[in-house]
């Protein structure tokens, strides 16, 4: 026997948080078989997310599981702002650990989860730039509370930014962490690094090879026909 309508808990058209993909609007309520021999349907939200232009299908029963929410209000929304400019504790110059907490709190999603994300890694880039995940992660995450914000407060997208920025560095301001960590033990920087970077360290390493070979040789310096040692 099919199911009914469930009663849900977003309409249509309403505008959501979908953590871990963005603001989203719930474009239509369906329903599919569950099986093709078989008369029992789950209901979707057919979710549409503006920032990778794409739409998504959520079972109606599993939304709430998955952390989707409405947009938050007005205060709220303050609060989240207000809270980028506060100092807060030292972070683990772990980057691979800074990650994996960091990016546990932007599944869960709420608001508060997604400024402290925005603010330990933008303080964090101050001190260091940041890997390249956790770049991705703080443009995600930023880009997340700055949409949530202005739908919250009805203002635009570049009055928004103001607000963030604001608060993230005001000026004459230092990190708002309350006693950096002076140990930088991050490893990121053989992390990061492509191809391309490791083919030029290499080559550059056998350039120096060969300009010990040179000097050894007959015990004279070579110097380019092209006049190119004029840069010296």
């Amino acid at each position: 026997m099919a199911k009914s309508k469930p009663k849900t808990e977003f309409k249509l058209n309403q505008k959501i948080v979908y953590p871990s993909q963005g603001v989203g609007v719930i474009k239509e309520i369906t329903e599919e078989k569950f099986d093709k021999d078989s008369d029992e349907v789950i209901w979707y939200y057919n979710i549409y997310i503006e920032v990778s232009d794409m739409t998504v299908m959520v079972p109606v029963d599993n939304a709430k599981e998955i952390g989707i929410r409405s947009i938050v209000g007005p205060e709220d929304a303050k609060k989240a702002i207000n809270m980028l400019a506060e100092d807060f504790e030292p972070i683990t110059s772990d980057w691979k650990l800074r990650y994996q907490t960091n990016l546990e709190l932007l599944k869960k999603g709420s608001i508060i989860d997604i400024a402290t994300i925005v603010r330990c890694l933008y303080n964090r880039s101050k001190v260091k730039e940041l890997p390249i995940q956790e770049r991705k992660l703080y443009d995600s995450a930023r880009k997340l509370l700055l949409d949530e914000v202005c739908i919250a407060l009805g203002i635009s997208e570049k009055e928004a930014e103001a607000m963030i920025h604001e608060k993230l560095d005001p000026p004459g301001a230092t990190p708002k962490i309350k006693h950096p960590l002076i140990q930088d033990d991050d490893d990121d920087d053989d992390f990061d690094m492509n191809d391309d970077d490791r083919d030029s360290s290499k080559d550059s390493d056998d350039d120096d090879d060969d300009d010990e070979d040179d000097d050894d040789d007959d015990g004279k310096d070579d110097f380019d026909d092209d006049g190119d040692d004029d840069d010296f």
